[in-house]
């Protein structure tokens, strides 16, 4: 059933497109106009397209809608005015004839001053959406996620582009950021944490290999690097703040791709006629799992992925503005062993049946409610949980499966957050929330030891706890480019009562319209990977306890200053310098090792730890980015940083992500093609990265032959570095605008030019040598979309 539709589907795109040969050269663009504090709609706003000809332009109904026809498809600006607020210039805003463009436009209000001059401003992506964001935080667009080389989509491999972020391995989307480890990310989504949203993730992990994520359902949003506003809580090196869209409500749309990673199909449209509700779903079922199903083997291994995700909104009169959203990814893999022992002498794998999986998912439901003294309470109950496991089984001579190894990480969480937000008068606003988390667990990982031949639980845990957290912020503007923000946040585990009482502040001052300078300081925490608490002490008698369970919260201090220049509207320069104290950082008990949980990635470590473990980053940030401009945009990163800890022994070393050095340049150019018409619109854009390589312990070689594996140098910890990493990724498309239908062909093509990048080293004991393995090739990925 599954086949002949898709089948269908394909037919019905592939061969349906001709008929549509005549162009749509205009579309309609739509929207809502508020206040960007209290979300109270502005009546009587201005909306202009610039250098129309004839006019377009229209104001703002008593709901703040407004409503544009005959825009010409290709790339627009609208310029936003209203009385007492702050003029908008949006750019570059891509009218297609596929699908209506429906915005959501908040407006600054105007703090009136004598002597002073009122200067439009244009929006730009190095502010963040978040007025209380104002230290190492940026927007990002979904155009971004698709349009950057090789970013696929996703938001995470889009901000390997960003200073202070690095990729972990080519295979997977997860990152470093300012040299933490990657589990201090935070992934929020409608202002509520959700889990590490990736396909083929791992427990106490932020990535995985394909972002669950749909594009079609992400709107802009806001991505932070280090001192964080107040209400960001439970995290320690980044946070991915992920709004969502809302569907078209007015008009039903579709949108299907077919491409290397998945086919997607996503629909939108209203309930009813005179109904402002909508709803919006996407889903995905991944091409790897067709073509295995075709009898084709990719890897060795059998992979399966597919996802939906959605977000429904639901308006009403009295009670406020109900929506519900959500997202669910199932993912696995599987390796089959070959029934001949004289594979197994080739390569030992292939002695083994492996099955791993991840699921991951989250429901919500949230209330939007106004009140007339410029204030409202924005309320979200969210169920989202995991599932991850890993089963190995080696077989005998019999070629009988034998159970060597098996996990088995379930876990579930009910989040209680309420938000209010209060407009006192255009130059103060404050912020004040609570969120309550209820944390389910059950817990279970056997693996036979090098002292036996059975297999021995070494993790095995039911049970509940809860977490706690409180902010206040408070944004006061002195005038027009003076503005501060203070704030408190507070984090409380009752799994064993640790809290942290955590201030926050930033100032930003505009020199003039072109400069700034920015000061932000923050304390943060955050709790560890559930998994971590219950590692087993034993005992000679055989029982065992539970030390890890009083472990208190990891804790940072990160202090910024930047500086931002304007050249013109659409360049600037941004440079930021930071330093970050980590302290309460969970190390080994054992005075010799050199363990620190700053060097970790992901799984439960257990490892006995105690709190005295410390960490530090610091280091200069450069960005020259130029947003699109007569079809050009470039963006320019470079970072300089170290990034050291305090193992136990009472030695300071590199951390594991300490490269030292990043840079990262990304371009793009577009080429419109019967320019009357806007029919064709050719696009290329190239990404190169070049990074300093991750630091690795070197092996012990003669210890190595010795014990038949791998022993490490410890008194070497990190201190080697894998070559400098280098990759360039080239983006092709061609989109193009029929009659009621855009279409876009493209191909991205990661490490373009097949440079072999070292991922590690390895310990070969059939031939007694240390060996390197390296990372991914070139990649082509292929896709067609077609929106209508």
């Amino acid at each position: 059933m599954k086949s002949k539709m898709t089948k269908q589907i394909l037919s019905f795109i592939l061969f349906s497109i001709p008929f549509f040969v005549s162009a749509q050269s205009t579309q309609t663009v739509r929207g809502t106009i508020a206040d960007k504090i209290s979300q109270q709609s502005l009546p009587g706003a201005s909306v202009v397209v610039l250098n129309s000809d004839p006019f377009i332009g229209s104001t703002t109904d008593a709901d703040g809608n407004f409503k544009l026809t005959g825009v010409p498809v290709g790339k627009q600006t609208l310029k936003i005015t209203f009385m007492g607020y702050k003029e908008i210039v949006m750019q570059n805003l891509s009218v297609n004839a596929g699908k209506e463009l429906v915005l959501t436009i908040g407006l600054e209000e105007e703090i009136a001053q004598m002597d002073e001059v009122t200067v439009s401003a244009k929006v730009e992506k190095n502010k963040a959406l978040n007025d209380m964001s104002m230290v190492s935080t940026r927007t990002f667009s979904v155009e971004e996620t698709q349009k950057f080389a090789a970013a696929v989509n996703d938001p995470a491999r889009m901000a390997t582009s960003f200073a202070g972020v690095v990729q972990g391995m080519d295979g997977n989307n997860t990152i470093s950021i300012r040299g933490n480890s990657p589990n201090g990310l935070l992934w929020r989504m409608e202002g509520v944490e959700i889990p590490n949203p990736n396909h083929f993730s791992s427990v106490g992990s932020s990535g995985g290999g394909i972002s669950i994520l749909s594009a079609q359902l992400l709107s802009n949003s806001d991505f932070s690097t280090g001192a964080f506003a107040a209400e960001y809580g439970n995290a320690l090196s980044g946070v991915f703040d992920l709004k969502l869209r809302r569907g078209n409500n007015q008009k039903r749309e579709y949108t299907f791709q077919a491409g290397f990673l998945g086919i997607d199909a996503s629909m939108e449209g209203p309930f009813k006629k005179g109904y402002d509700g909508s709803y919006l779903i996407n889903y995905r079922y991944s091409t790897l799992s067709l073509i295995s199903k075709m009898g084709v083997e990719i890897g060795g291994a059998t992979t399966i992925f597919q996802d939906v995700s959605m977000n429904i909104y639901l308006p009403t009169k009295k009670l406020g503005n109900f929506s519900v959203f959500g997202f669910g990814g199932l993912s696995s893999q599987t390796s089959t062993a070959y029934k001949d022992s004289l594979k197994w002498e080739e390569d030992e794998f292939y002695r083994f049946n492996t099955n791993f999986y991840s699921n991951t998912g989250a429901i919500g439901l949230t209330n939007t409610k106004l009140f007339k003294n410029q204030s409202y309470l924005k309320t979200a109950l969210v169920f989202s949980g995991t599932q991850n496991g890993y089963m190995e089984d080696k077989l005998n001579m019999n070629y009988e499966g034998i159970r060597e190894y098996e996990e088995k990480y379930l876990q579930n969480k009910l989040t209680l957050s309420s938000v209010y937000t209060r407009k006192i008068n255009p130059k103060n606003n404050i912020r004040a929330g609570v969120i309550l988390n209820q944390l389910g667990y059950n817990l279970l990982k056997k693996d036979i030891p090098d002292t036996s031949t059975e297999l021995m639980e070494k993790l095995k845990i039911n049970g509940s706890t809860q977490t706690a957290q409180g902010f206040f912020q408070w944004n006061h503007k002195f005038n027009n480019g003076f503005t501060t923000n203070a704030g408190l946040h507070y984090m409380h585990l009752l799994l064993n009562n640790s809290q942290s009482v955590e201030p926050r502040a930033s100032i930003r001052y505009e020199l003039n319209p072109k400069h700034s300078v920015s000061l932000g300081y923050g304390l943060h925490s955050q709790v560890l990977p559930i998994g971590v608490y219950f590692a087993r002490s034993y005992t000679a008698d055989g029982t065992y306890t539970s030390p890890n369970k009083k472990l208190q919260l990891s804790k940072a201090q990160h202090i910024v200053a930047g500086y931002d220049w304007n050249i013109n509207s659409f360049t600037h320069i941004k440079t930021e310098l930071y330093y970050q104290h980590l302290f309460n950082v969970p190390v080994s008990i054992d005075k010799t090792s050199t363990y620190s949980s700053l060097n970790a990635i992901d799984g439960y470590g257990q490892q006995i730890l105690e709190n005295k473990g410390l960490g530090k980053n610091y280091g200069l940030e450069l960005t020259l980015e130029r947003y699109m401009h007569r079809n050009l945009y470039y963006l320019l990163s470079l970072s300089l940083y170290d990034s050291k800890y305090k193992a136990p022994n009472g030695n300071w070393y590199d951390t594991f992500f300490n490269t030292n050095y990043a840079t990262s340049f990304t371009m793009g150019k577009e080429w419109t093609l019967s320019e009357k018409r806007k029919k064709r619109v050719i696009g290329c854009n190239i990404k190169s990265l070049y990074v300093g390589g991750l630091r690795y312990t070197p092996i012990d070689l003669p210890a190595s032959v010795v014990a038949g594996e791998a022993k490490f140098k410890e008194t070497e910890t990190f201190k080697k570095k894998n070559p400098d990493y280098y990759r360039l990724d080239i983006r092709v498309s061609c989109k193009r605008n029929f009659n009621k239908i855009t279409t876009t062909l493209a191909l991205d093509i990661q490490n373009t030019s097949n440079h072999k990048n070292v991922g590690g080293q390895y310990f070969d004991d059939k031939t007694g040598e240390v060996k390197y393995w390296y990372q991914a090739g070139l990649i082509p990925i292929l896709s067609y979309k077609v929106e209508f």
